[in-house]
């Protein structure tokens, strides 16, 4: 049970009357606020920061996880990604869902527009398993002919193709035509138009039938390209399931598809926080300088209380709690006004952006427990060295001295 001793009796009486308004040293006092005001800030707008950074991070996280698959199994050989594979995989990993695919490169036409892309052939069943957005854009599937395509809502306003509209899709084989050859084309009606929020990817892939790269290219039935792979938990999934591949496949990740761009956001997020922390820094700066003209201001004042029996562990003790006091209140005032301004920016849709170029219209505000702690650990540093200088000062003040020159 705590107890009030003499000593902090003593030491919160004279921090209450230090933290009071100084009619003859005003500039004392409005330096202490400045100092409080400054920390609140550099809180509030790293906090604000930190998760609109992590917001944006998991916001093109979750549209490349969807586009670009949790697993991916690539042959190392041809034919070894077979129906088999994949019922060995769905014995060991019932909850998997597995969409074997055909790739290959084509060249989009139609309306005298024309563009690249990367042709999928797809089971539209399992692939609408492991794909929301794919799934959300053959809901109102209107043909079931094999030769149907997916494709995204930019390469549909570029190519002037909606729903129910064909486009020509030029391939790298080529066919006999008279006396020559040129390259093989087909038309495809689109039965889909998908919307991932990320404009190069609604541009550059397109999704269409086994059976048309049956047909059209000659590819052999159930010997695929790869095999996406549904998961929650792919950094854990990885490693069991590459346990049990035969040598002749290898297993990539999301992540490795797009580590330096993730490593760039990283990077980028970790300056950002260095350099806000600087607006801290600043303001502990206020902490310092406040404390130091009190000291400089209370010197009479300190020396007495030494020949009246204090210690300098209490003076040094007195000083160091006022910078405390004072860091600790710019830090939950800034906790507070960074709480506030996340959920006003989660609340109302004050800050819009071009979907197209960010994947999402509002802006994405997530901040996460670990990086809200590292913004108080790093504050908290550096409220308490600040202190200590202040108050180590203080502690050193020659009372003999000091009354010797009054």
């Amino acid at each position: 049970m705590h107890t009030n001793t003499p000593s902090s009796t003593f030491i919160r009486r004279i921090i209450k009357h230090y933290l009071k308004y100084d009619k003859e040293n005003p500039f004392i006092f409005i330096s202490a606020v400045l100092a409080f005001l400054g920390i609140a800030a550099g809180v509030m707008v790293l906090m604000i920061a930190m998760g609109i950074m992590n917001g944006t991070q998991k916001e093109f996280q979750k549209k490349l996880f969807v586009m670009n698959y949790p697993l991916t199994i690539l042959p190392l050989e041809e034919g070894a990604i077979n129906p088999t594979l994949a019922q060995t995989l769905h014995q060991h990993f019932p909850s998997l869902k597995l969409s074997p695919y055909y790739t290959t490169q084509v060249i989009s036409k139609n309306a005298g527009a024309v563009q690249g892309s990367l042709l999928y052939g797809v089971d539209f069943a399992k692939e609408s398993a492991i794909n929301s957005i794919f799934q959300k854009a053959t809901e109102q599937n209107i043909t079931n002919s094999k030769f149907r395509v997916v494709i995204g809502d930019s390469l549909s306003y570029e190519m002037d193709a909606p729903v129910g509209h064909k486009i020509t899709l030029y391939f790298s084989e080529q066919q006999a035509v008279g006396f020559g050859t040129m390259p093989l084309q087909k038309r495809f009606t689109v039965s889909g138009v998908f919307d991932s929020g990320l404009k190069a990817y609604d541009k550059a892939i397109i999704y269409t039938t086994h059976e048309a790269f049956v047909k059209l290219l000659k590819r052999t039935p159930n010997s695929y390209d790869g095999l996406h792979i549904f998961t929650q938990e792919p950094l854990e999934m990885i490693q069991k399931i590459r346990k049990i591949l035969p040598r002749n496949v290898m297993i990539e990740g999301w992540w490795q598809q797009n580590g330096n761009f993730f490593s760039a956001m990283e990077m980028e997020k970790k300056a950002l926080f260095l350099v806000l922390l600087l607006i801290i820094l600043v303001a502990s700066l206020n902490i310092i300088s406040s404390l130091l003209m009190t000291v400089m201001s209370r010197r009479s004042e300190i020396a007495l209380m030494r020949t009246l029996g204090a210690t300098q562990k209490e003076i040094r003790t007195i000083f160091f709690k006022l910078g405390i006091i004072i860091g600790s209140a710019g830090m939950l005032t800034g906790t507070l006004l960074g709480a506030l301004g996340i959920w006003v920016l989660k609340t109302f849709d004050i800050i819009s952006m071009p979907e197209d170029v960010y994947g999402t219209s509002r802006l994405p505000v997530d901040l996460t427990w670990g990086d809200f702690g590292l913004i108080i650990v790093g504050t908290t540093i550096i409220v308490l060295l600040s202190s200590r200088y202040p108050a180590k000062k203080a502690a050193q003040t020659d009372p003999l001295k000091v009354l010797r020159n009054e």
